[in-house]
């Protein structure tokens, strides 16, 4: 056994000397230098350290050789090291010195390398400054610029006077690129050394006198970081810039939007103060004696300044930028600064835009909300383009409904709650809650919907969504608030529904309102409360101080039957884990359980338990917001962000016009005189061109030509006229006009004048009533139409001849007569819109320079080009046409007994308005009842703010049994809301309302079979109302077609087929097609379609149709 047991142990001593020597051999192994892998797995640092070393020695010998091709490549990978964010600092020598290299290419790469290190490396990068320096001096554009841009980057404070110099050199570069470059040094040397501040304004103010495009936007970017207070240096330079704005780039047309929208609050009246006044007065002039027109002109508060209307004009083509910031900072400069009756032309490039990205639609979309709160109907005949669709993100969606809620009215908030239904049953919980928000909103704006709204949302207290059951109980809970004792049952069935929500905010609010109102619910809240007496432990804070109040309010008014239950809630919550309910509790029972200790209050506590609560105002979170410039980052967080300019008020009175005129006078004489040359060569060339529908065509395309050059500026030279023109305008006569200038004006009054004749001739022979009603308003309708007969009978050369004599007079009577008679005999704007509402998406017409509704803004040459458009671009089958039926119901608009004798009746009567082709004409029957005569009957002021009304004349005396007929016209926006006004007399005032059916907002059209059925192609789908109704046995016997005319002012479409009936109208204010059509089926069935791009008036009619069909 020992043998054994020493065999082992030798065994094992064996096998541990073997096991030691291999381990020994093993160390001497790995001691040696690791392998590549181990080495990149233990220290890859270092390996990509020394990799890159040898990279970066490959790099430098490429540029150190001798061929470009090879520098190249080099600069080419380092540019791409820097780009990936590799550290590319070592190679600072080698590139420093290919700095001089004559390949454009090469240099421009070795500047974005020195851009990125210059800073890092200032000793290297201050041993290059005299390679910059020279390179500033370089015949090449692009070099001089780059160095420029280099040598600003080095942010050494020690080269700032080096920098400073270079500035000023680039400044007075012949180039307009270098000087650019220049502009953007400004800012960086600025934000390096403010202290230079004194010395960059002048050249601020040396780089602002630049005529070049390309220099404007960069230049009014240094000025508004370096100085945007001092306005003293635009004043000189304003008009240039107005005139360059269509022309600069589209960031740079951002800069100096956003600037002269600042400029313009500081420099100019605002144009808001008694806008509605300002349109009444010039009305009634326009039909006064010339006396009364000298007072009224005399008394007129405001009239808009030249330059101020020259910003809105130039800045109007720019809404038809592809650039979303340009048309966003157009948008808020006329929001700011135009007139309020022409803020809407922005509304339909900011729906174009919509159809954007969705970073673009939420600050559009914001912006919308904003302006929405204000001005509801800007925004109102898009209603559809802020429906929210399934693709949109929650925040989108939030904002479109925030939007819908700002627009809902009496007339379109029941098409709003149908697709607020909708949005009721998304998946998406948060958008469903703000859903039922916006619904208790239009609860409380619009009166008519309350209980519809409050029924609904009690409906939706069975939905199985937590989160929607909660909403609908906060928000009932504030619209109980409003009329509490008419809803008693609605406190019940949300009683009932206690026990299945489980949401705390919800259980608290149901629980208020059980204890606000527990003397109209007394049987029900003490069993509320005893249910939670059980509960209370495991409730939630909110919902425990709800109860503490509901106990407190119980036991004051039922103490018999919740006195004990009060005490064991309050013991409850006097040891609660939550200090708020611990001291709540303590309040309480102080202040309801009456002892010796009690205080003074204790005698109060109904009076301060039980006070009648103010009902919650459910107001926009977009309401307070128009603080902020539209389009600003402040605007859109909420908060004044940093370097957030605020806009300044109005000014009081006007500041001086001369300091605009001192330096831009001189290069618009010098402009003006081959405008003026060539002006009148344009105008010859119309006037003897023979044939007549090529000089139709040649007058339109020249006309065109004329007026976009008038109104987008392109040029310099056009710019320059378009300042004369608009001085004309504005009735503001100049002494310092050239010559030039006014043969310019005298021929294009001879030009704008054949033009409009030979139109009025096309208009004439087509038939068109809107063509007549214009020229007789205009006060030219007799002479238009002598001189369409003698076109027919006569040579062209005879008509020539004709108009020629006939521009001549009316030139030489445009002439003679004052600024102020110019004013009140040019066309109405809204035919203008209305006119151009065919032909693009935007309106190009130009605005008044004084807004009235009457009088005109338009030169005749404008007027008449745009009036060529229209003529061009309508069918000349559709046409409006006389009404069919004239229903002779009154309506009574005044009781004698109410108006103390004076009775009023209104009527329509379904005629084109003579004072406007938008206003819908209304005949107004007054009658004296009384025994005294009336004295001075007149309209007085009128609402909603945007109405437009044309008043009648006021009636002297209307004697006692007298009765008189006068007419009015009015705009209802294509919208069935009434039009609110003051009858008033000498001595009172009767407020008075006037609601049109949806059948009188139009106008009939005439129009083939084949044309209706084309344009009843483009209005499918959402633009389509259709119903089966059943007509009764009345309406089978008499025409179809009389019981539709009689309901709605539409005209009769010839049919081929005895079964299908079709009807055409047009709305009075949008112009806006309206087609309707009955198809009789078997036995009484028939279907009744409308199709009509604006959707509320399509199902109205469609409403009002179905009613008198189906009635009979």
């Amino acid at each position: 056994m020992e043998g054994g047991f020493a065999t082992l142990r030798v065994d094992a001593v064996c096998a541990v000397r073997t096991a030691l020597l291999t381990a020994e051999n093993l160390q001497l192994a790995i001691n040696p230098e690791p392998t590549v892998e181990e080495q990149a797995l233990t220290n890859s640092s270092g390996s990509v350290e020394e990799a890159q070393g040898a990279g970066n020695d490959d790099l430098k010998e490429m540029l150190e050789s001798n061929k470009e091709s090879l520098k190249l490549e080099a600069m080419k990978r380092i540019v791409g090291l820097i780009a990936k964010g590799k550290n590319a600092s070592e190679l600072f020598p080698a590139v420093v010195k290919n700095v001089a290299s004559k390949n454009i290419e090469l240099k421009k790469l070795v500047y974005v390398y020195l851009v990125r290190y210059a800073e890092e490396q200032q000793d290297l990068a201050l041993l290059s400054i005299s390679t910059f320096q020279r390179a500033l001096k370089d015949p090449n554009q692009l070099i001089r610029a780059s160095a420029l841009r280099v040598l600003s980057s080095i942010r050494v404070p020690i080269i700032v006077p080096i920098m400073m110099l270079a500035i000023k050199e680039a400044a007075t570069d012949l180039s307009p690129y270098v000087r650019k470059t220049a502009a953007h040094a400004i800012q960086k040397l600025y934000s390096l050394e403010p202290d230079q501040k004194e010395h960059l304004i002048e050249v601020i103010e040396k780089l602002l006198k630049d005529k070049s495009t390309l220099v404007a936007g960069s230049v009014v970017m240094a000025f508004e970081e370096v100085c945007p207070d001092r306005i003293d240096l635009i004043h000189k330079n304003y008009r240039k810039l107005c005139n360059l704005l269509v022309d600069v780039e589209e960031w740079g047309q951002v800069v100096i939007i956003n600037m002269l929208t600042r400029y313009a609050r500081t420099q100019f009246l605002s144009p808001w103060k008694e806008d509605g006044l300002f349109d009444e007065n010039s009305e009634k002039a326009f039909y006064d004696s010339d006396e009364e027109k000298k007072e009224k002109a005399e008394s007129k508060p405001y009239v808009m300044d030249p330059d101020h209307r020259l910003l809105l004009r130039n800045t109007k083509p720019l809404l038809q930028s592809r650039n979303t910031a340009v048309v966003m900072a157009v948008a808020q400069l006329y929001w700011h600064l135009a007139p309020k009756h022409e803020v809407s032309i922005v509304t339909k490039s900011l729906v174009r835009l919509l159809r954007s990205h969705r970073e673009v639609q939420y600050i559009v979309l914001q912006n919308i909300a904003t302006m929405s709160i204000q001005r509801k109907g800007m925004f109102e005949p898009y209603l559809k383009s802020f429906y929210v669709r399934s693709t949109d993100a929650t925040h989108i969606k939030t904002l479109k409904l925030e939007i819908l809620t700002n627009l809902a009215n009496e007339a379109n908030i029941s098409t709003i709650l149908r697709e607020f239904q909708t949005y009721v049953k998304s998946q998406d919980k948060a958008f469903a809650a703000a859903t039922i928000q916006a619904i208790g909103r239009c609860a409380t704006n619009i009166s008519e919907v309350t209980d519809t709204c409050l029924n609904g949302l009690v409906l939706l207290l069975s939905n199985r969504d937590e989160i929607v059951v909660a909403e609908s109980v906060v928000v009932i809970k504030k619209l109980l608030q409003t009329q509490p004792s008419q809803h008693s049952e609605i406190i019940k069935h949300m009683a009932k529904l206690f026990d299945n929500i489980t949401v705390p905010m919800a259980r608290a609010s149901i629980l208020w309102l059980i204890g606000e109102y527990c003397e109209r619910v007394p049987k029900i809240a003490p069993d509320v409360l005893r249910k939670m007496a059980k509960t209370f432990t495991s409730e939630e804070d909110i919902v425990k101080l709800q109860t503490v109040n509901l106990a407190a309010k119980l036991y004051l008014t039922n103490s018999k039957q919740t006195k004990l239950l009060t005490q064991y809630i309050l013991n409850l919550g006097k040891y609660d884990q939550n200090y708020d309910i611990r001291d709540r509790t303590r309040f309480i029972r102080q202040l309801i359980v009456p002892n010796e200790k009690s205080g003074a209050l204790s005698k109060y506590a109904k009076r301060i338990l039980l006070a009648p609560k103010p009902a919650p105002v459910l107001e926009s979170s977009f309401k307070d917001r128009d603080r902020f410039q539209l389009g600003t980052l402040s605007h859109t967080l909420n908060t004044k962000a940093t370097g957030y300019l605020e806009l300044s008020d109005w000014p009081t009175e006007a500041p001086d016009q001369s300091v605009r005129n001192v330096e831009v006078i001189e290069p618009v004489k010098e402009w003006a005189k081959p405008l003026g040359k060539g002006k009148p060569a344009k105008s010859e060339d119309k006037f003897y061109s023979d044939s007549g529908e090529e000089e139709e065509e040649e007058e339109e395309e020249e006309g065109s030509g004329s007026s976009s050059g008038s109104e987008d500026s392109s040029s310099s030279s056009s710019s320059s006229s378009s300042e004369e023109e608009s001085g004309s305008e504005e009735g503001k006569s100049s002494s310092k006009d050239s010559k030039s200038s006014e043969d310019s004006d005298k021929s294009s009054s001879h030009s704008a004048s054949n033009k409009k004749k030979r139109l009025q001739k096309k208009k004439a022979s087509l038939g068109s009533k809107d063509s007549e009603s214009d020229a007789d308003e205009k006060g030219k309708g007799p002479k238009a139409k002598a001189g369409s007969e003698s076109s027919q009978s006569q040579a062209s050369s005879s008509v020539d001849g004709s108009s020629s004599s006939e521009s001549g007079s009316e030139a030489d009577t445009d002439s003679d007569s004052g600024t102020e008679q110019k004013k009140k005999q040019r066309p109405k704007p809204k035919v203008e819109e209305k006119a151009k509402k065919e032909v693009s998406l935007l309106d190009l017409d130009d605005f008044a320079p004084v807004p009235t509704t009457k009088s005109s803004v338009l030169s005749p040459s404008l007027l008449s080009d745009l009036e060529g458009l229209s003529l061009s671009s309508a069918s000349s089958t559709i046409q409006v046409s006389s009404p069919t039926f004239v229903p002779a119901k009154s309506h009574e608009l005044l009781h004698r007994m109410s108006g103390k004798g004076l009775a009023a009746q209104y009527h329509f009567p379904r005629q084109p308005c003579i004072y406007s082709p938008s206003m819908v004409s209304v005949q107004l029957t007054l009658t004296n009842g009384g025994d005294h005569k009336l004295e001075d009957v007149h309209i007085g002021d009128s609402s909603p703010p945007g109405l437009s009304i044309h008043r009648f004349s006021n009636i002297e005396c209307l004697e006692p049994g007298a009765s008189i007929t006068v007419s009015m016209g009015i705009d209802f926006n294509d919208s069935t809301q009434a039009a609110n006004f003051q009858l008033c007399t000498k001595n009172d005032q009767f407020s008075v309302s006037i609601q049109p059916a949806v059948g009188e907002l139009f106008l009939p059209v005439t129009m083939t079979e084949q044309d209706f059925l084309k344009e009843q192609g483009k209005l499918t789908g959402m633009n389509e109302s259709s119903a089966n109704i059943t007509v009764s046995a009345e309406s089978a016997s008499s025409p179809i077609s009389r019981k539709v005319v009689t309901v709605a002012n539409m005209g009769v479409v010839p049919s081929g087929q005895d079964s299908i009936h079709r009807f055409a109208a047009k709305t009075t204010s949008g112009g806006a097609l309206v087609l309707a059509t009955v198809e009789l089926k078997e036995g009484a069935a028939a279907r009744l379609t409308v199709n009509t791009e604006k959707t509320v008036v399509g199902s109205m009619l469609l409403r009002e149709l179905s009613t008198a069909l189906s009635q009979g």
